[in-house]
């Protein structure tokens, strides 16, 4: 069992700060989304992890590599961003002038990936997490880490929706006790 899995939002892309939903189209990080992902890897500096795995898309593989876990990292297909069908590139107020009240998480996108299969994706990314001998770090996309953290904590897999999380941030899970639980959120870090 691994002692903690360490979340790590890739670092911001142009769609990311203009706020469109950003599933498969694969966008390179920004400067600021280079220079954070440096940040990232001084803060980790000298820790060690027992499994590094990377979603296969571009911002999450050179965040990895930016903060220095590219030469140790295995690149994961579950930890994909959620597919968003035919509104990828659309933000939510561009959705919502078509469909008010549009919520991702309980109306899904049309074309799109459903709900239960990016959970189905989480779940096989914390079952491989647990085989690991110690700390994971997952570097990956802001709807499959909410979506997979729901998963840890028994939520269901709409539970996402309950955690905001940043671009280029760090977040923790782990356990108090036998239960699964958040021991870290959202961070921002620092130079």
């Amino acid at each position: 069992m691994p002692h903690e899995l360490w979340l790590i939002r890739h670092g911001e892309t142009e769609w990311s700060r203009s706020g469109a939903h950003t599933g498969r189209t694969d966008l390179p990080l920004t400067d600021a989304g280079r220079q954070k992902a440096a940040e990232i890897g001084r803060y980790l500096s000298g820790r060690t992890f027992a499994l590094v795995l990377t979603s296969p898309l571009l911002r999450a593989r050179d965040t990895c590599r930016l903060a220095g876990f590219g030469d140790s990292a295995e690149i994961d297909p579950n930890l994909h961003e959620w597919e968003y069908g035919d509104y990828e590139g659309l933000s939510t107020t561009e959705i919502q002038k078509d469909r008010p009240g549009w919520s991702l998480w309980r109306d899904g996108t049309p074309n799109g990936e459903a709900l239960e299969h990016a959970a189905a994706r989480a779940t096989a990314v914390i079952a491989r997490a647990l085989e690991a001998p110690g700390d994971v770090a997952l570097f990956a996309h802001g709807h499959i880490l909410r979506i997979l953290t729901a998963c840890w904590l028994g939520l269901p897999s709409d539970g996402g929706r309950l955690f905001a999380l940043g671009t280029a941030s760090l977040s923790t899970l782990g356990y108090e006790r036998e239960a699964r639980v958040i021991t870290r959120w959202n961070l921002s870090v620092s130079p």
